[in-house]
């Protein structure tokens, strides 16, 4: 194999050329212009290097040979033998030295080779800078500390989704699941063996055996390491002649013809074996700014690897042309294929990036807060009442008994239901999504101040794209951020690349935590679980994003208990805690009745004892245990295991301590006193009151209280008992009633950490690691408790959305107590939350076509200067333009579909334009409406106060002056000044108004969309 075939090889494999039998993702793309890449990179492209070169060392090599030709002459001429006449051997030795174009080429397509098959892995490139061998660097600007890894500049965006479970339905309705039983892991987080790498390899039969479940095959696979030499593709076709001779009858349309170009003998299955191991072995990073990074690494390789400074030394000109001349050629064309590449990998961070259409928005709201002259359609509603059946157990409440708590529950019941039972039960929780679009928006137009109403968010979506959905809507307006991210343990559904198991964590990680902290107000604060796999690699990331100055503290939780002196063993994770801005934290106020230590009673605590370790982990023993030493220190005569207070009993002042009034501001009488006096001397207690650092209730009854500052968390979370994992799993199993669910997070915790947030409606939890809802649970169970309006944004990828975070959710509004997943009583709480499905990133690549007008297919033909130019930068931006979002959508945006994948099957999905909208523009709702078929109307404002009027019509409907005669007839007038900003779709002759130099106040939707869309 020559050196251009070995360049053409590595250009087929980094433009995926060699993979034309993947039909999903950008490969689908990819196949959609084969043949044009092919034929601009082989045919337009690579015979540029030989023209490069000829321009010089043809015309270099003419010349010498001229020269050569006189020269004998001139010696003939003067009856020399040209064979030794010296000058004749020197040009002859000069024309042996000129450059071959052939060799020239060959040597030009070996430095292309090498340089881009240095920085390409299976997929994704890797940017890491060689000096030499083994040798690289790092981008650094000077930093006092500068934290690094592999792939710091990329978008890390693999899903574990496929990883876990890949299903697909054949025709005849059946399932089929690939299902991951048992993932190899390194231990101590150490990379993948250099002379292995993991594979997906049919599980051992004995072990895994291959089941039927009904109408579903389930076919086991493992992910291990093998011998690099055991490629995927021989592991692929090993497990299908295994699986091929097991498979049922019902399940033989697997075995049918699914033929490629290549292969005529390709079956469904095998077809599916190659989608879902190639779906986990690549594309796990988009580079943020591949062609800078190219750019500059060929020029480092040019001067490094290329020129050498003996070059500038040849007594030869010929010799340094014919260097200068190869480095042209090469330069020239890598640029060239840099550029093609950075279109390629610029067009996916584009999908990537872009915000997403919602394809699903439904509602969950008790029945308190449904209109009552909606209740005979609910009633007729079976779907709706089988799910009740299913989650609150509705079923059983004629049968319990009339004495027990659920006695007024029992007053209407029958079977079917009656509005009277509805009205007895006002916290059974109603699902829009088992009703049609009228009952929908009947029901929201009932509720004035939306988005102060709601209680919380749910969204099924990869968190990177929920997190760029809800920029401009929650844009510093986030109190408290909680997460629980997967812990990198090799067995926790986190998928890698191989050798990059910590970088791909980090970028991953990076991406997510960026984007989250612009949603965190200036007073917000961030809190992620965390194990010893990540802890320290995480901190180092979080003081780059939040500033090591905003770091609070790091908590420690113990976790197990394991008594065992032989070993060393891990029994704790971490909780690592950050301030958006600590300089200038506003104080936190709590009502938690957990005792603290304010940080200067606890340095007093310090001065008895220096040993800070001891007294940390054994604070509570060590009270006990110093009682009388700690009761005899000045003020203090009342010790617990809880802390140390000011004062004993109130009604015995000769107790040694004293009680002192404190006067509540507002009615300057003496406030309450707790049971225990207060905690604090009189003096210092004034002092605290001066500088605000007092709590005081809505009246003198209230009990004042020390206000928690977020210095104080690490001092908090101390005198905190965390229950452990075992009790977390049996909380949730007997909320759902089967184990579905590994390794839920403890409510307490969570609950813990919101006792410092605010109780009012703009103090909002934010967790996108969602998992089984834990932190949503936790918000719901604080709010019942105290009467607060905190409320709780939950983002969850993962299929047990559906079966795991909503219906927690749902269940916990309707009674706070549960076993094996009936409720023990019906004590509900009054709510709303809106849930969401995203299009996935996926889904925009399915959805892409790209086709050229027969105008711009001609102006190629015509004009080979202007088709480089085409291909190398505006291709797949010019092509895409109509799937990515189309005007058409516009006219009726009530009737806009595209195709979402769900277990591997296209389905056509319903796109809710009007709420990606809302999103879009950072709507803060008040109101929705429906006054008539085909028109929605809603208002609202956005974080800057701008009051909003936005208006979708079904334009095949309600022409322009059909508009206008709305407008007219309603209080909505364009000229007044009612709204700062109208949005209206489809072209109109409103009249507007100019409200800035290059704003005006009627704008349409679709222009606006696409503006913030991309």
């Amino acid at each position: 194999m020559n050196n251009q075939e070995k360049l053409i090889n590595i250009l087929k494999e980094i433009f995926m050329l060699d993979k034309a039998e993947l039909d999903f993702g950008i490969y689908k793309i990819m196949n959609q212009k084969r043949k044009d890449i092919e034929q601009f990179l082989y045919n337009d492209l690579l015979p540029q290097v030989n023209k490069i070169l000829s321009q010089t060392i043809s015309s270099d090599k003419k010349t010498i040979q001229a020269e050569l030709e006189l020269t004998i002459k001139q010696a003939i001429d003067f009856g020399v033998d040209p064979e030794t006449s010296p000058k004749v051997l020197a040009v002859k030795e000069r024309l042996s030295q000129a450059a071959d174009i052939t060799d020239a080429e060959n040597e030009v397509f070996s430095h292309l080779a090498t340089f881009f098959k240095r920085y390409f892995d299976n997929g994704d490139f890797i940017a890491m800078r060689r000096y030499k061998e083994g040798v690289y660097a790092i981008p650094y600007a000077g930093e006092e500390v500068k934290l690094h890894w592999a792939n710091a500049d990329q978008y890390y965006i693999k899903t574990s989704e496929y990883l876990k479970s890949y299903r697909f339905k054949l025709p005849n309705e059946n399932i089929v699941c690939f299902q991951l039983v048992e993932a190899s892991t390194e231990q101590n987080n150490n990379k993948t063996q250099t002379d292995k790498e993991r594979r997906f390899c049919f599980a051992n039969l004995y072990e895994f055996p291959i089941k039927q479940e009904n109408n579903e095959l389930i076919i086991p696979f493992v992910y291990e390491q093998t011998d690099k030499k055991n490629t995927q593709k021989e592991q692929n076709e090993r497990a299908f002649e295994l699986i091929k001779t097991r498979i049922p009858a019902d399940f033989a349309e697997l075995l049918t013809l699914k033929p490629t170009e290549k292969d005529k003998t390709r079956t469904l299955l095998q077809k599916h074996l190659s989608d879902y191991t190639a779906r986990n072995s690549f594309d796990y990073f988009i580079h943020k700014d591949l062609g800078a990074f190219l750019s500059r690494e060929m020029d480092f390789f040019i001067k490094n690897e290329i020129l050498f400074i003996d070059d500038l030394n040849t007594k030869s000109n010929e010799q340094f042309i014919k260097q200068l001349t190869k480095i042209k050629a090469t330069k020239n064309i890598a640029h060239k294929i840099i550029t093609f590449l950075a279109q390629l990998e610029d067009f996916q961070k584009k999908l990537w990036c872009k915000k997403k259409f919602i394809v699903q928005t439904d509602y969950c709201i008790t029945l308190d807060r449904i209109p009552k002259k909606l209740y005979t359609q609910i009633l007729d509603n079976q779907p709706q009442i089988q799910q009740w059946i299913k989650l609150f157990a509705i079923d059983e409440i004629k049968h319990k008994n009339a004495t027990q708590i659920l006695q007024t529950d029992i007053i209407g019941f029958s079977n079917p239901l009656t509005i009277p039972f509805l009205e007895q039960n006002q916290f059974l929780v109603l699902d829009t999504a088992f009703f049609d679009e009228k009952f929908k928006w009947d029901t929201l137009a009932t509720i004035h101040n939306f988005d102060e109403q709601n209680n919380g968010l749910l969204i099924n979506s990869e968190n990177f794209q929920a997190l760029s959905l809800l920029q401009a809507r929650y844009q510093q307006q986030i109190k408290t951020i909680y997460i629980d991210p997967p812990y990198n343990t090799g067995n926790d559904g986190f998928a890698y690349k191989d050798n990059f198991k910590s970088s791909s964590w980090l970028a991953f990680m990076e991406n997510r935590v960026n984007l989250s902290r612009n949603l965190l107000a200036e007073e917000g604060v961030f809190f992620a679980s965390l194990d010893n796999n990540e802890n320290a690699n995480f901190k180092n990331l979080c003081d780059d994003i939040f500033d090591k100055n905003n770091f609070t503290g790091e908590m420690i939780i113990e976790t197990a208990t394991d008594n065992n002196p032989t070993q060393i063993t891990v029994e704790h994770e971490y909780l690592m805690c950050y301030s958006k801005n600590l300089a200038t934290q506003n104080v936190w106020t709590g009502t938690s009745s957990g005792a603290i230590l304010i940080q200067t009673e606890y340095e007093r605590l310090l001065e008895i004892n220096r040993d800070i370790d001891f007294l940390q982990s054994n604070l509570r023993k060590f009270i006990r245990e110093n009682k009388d030493n700690l009761a005899r220190i000045k003020h203090y005569n009342n010790v617990d295991e809880f802390g140390v207070y000011s004062a004993g009993d109130p009604s015995n002042t000769k107790a040694g301590g004293y009680v002192f009034k404190v006067l509540h501001p507002k009615t300057n009488k003496p406030c309450a006193i707790p049971p225990n006096g207060f905690r604090f001397p009189e003096k210092t207690f004034r002092e605290m009151i001066l500088k605000g650092n007092i709590e005081f209730g809505k009246d003198e009854t209230t009990i004042p209280k020390p206000k928690r500052r977020l210095s104080n968390a690490k001092e908090l979370l101390r005198s905190i008992d965390y229950e452990d994992g075992r009790v977390a799993t049996g909380d949730l199993l007997n909320i759902l009633g089967s184990k579905m669910f590994n390794n839920p997070k403890s409510i307490r915790l969570i609950a813990h950490l919101l006792n410092f947030m605010p109780s009012g409606k703009k103090n909002i939890l934010l967790d996108y690691f969602a998992g089984s809802g834990t932190s949503g649970h936790a918000v719901i169970n604080l709010n019942r408790e105290d009467g607060g309006k905190r409320k709780y944004i939950l983002v969850e990828m993962g299929e047990y959305f559906e079966t795991v975070t909503k219906p927690r959710i749902m269940k916990v509004i309707y009674s706070k107590d549960w076993k094996e997943g009936k409720p023990l009583s019906r004590e509900g709480i009054s709510q709303c939350f809106k849930y969401v499905r995203l299009e996935s990133y996926e889904d925009t690549l399915n959805n892409l076509v790209l086709q050229p007008t027969q105008t711009q297919q001609q102006t190629l033909a015509l004009n080979a200067n202007f088709k480089e130019g085409y291909m190398l930068n505006y291709m797949l931006d010019v092509e895409s333009r109509d799937s990515l979002l189309n005007l058409e959508w516009f006219i009726n945006p009530f009737a806009c579909y595209l195709n979402t994948t769900q277990h591997n099957e296209l389905k056509t999905t319903k796109v809710d334009l009007i709420e990606t909208f809302n999103y879009l523009l950072g709507l803060v709702v008040k109101e929705y409406s429906s006054p008539k078929e085909g028109l929605k109307i809603i208002l609202g404002h956005t974080l800057e106060e701008e009051n909003i009027l936005i208006i979708w019509r079904d334009c095949t409907l309600y022409d322009n002056k059909q508009l206008n005669e709305i407008l007219k007839a309603s209080a909505y007038n364009p000229l007044d000044w009612t709204f700062d900003r109208i949005y209206v779709n489809g072209d109109n002759n409103i009249e507007n108004l100019k409200v800035g130099e290059e704003r005006w106040k009627v704008v349409l939707i679709e222009e606006a969309f696409k503006e913030l869309m991309f």
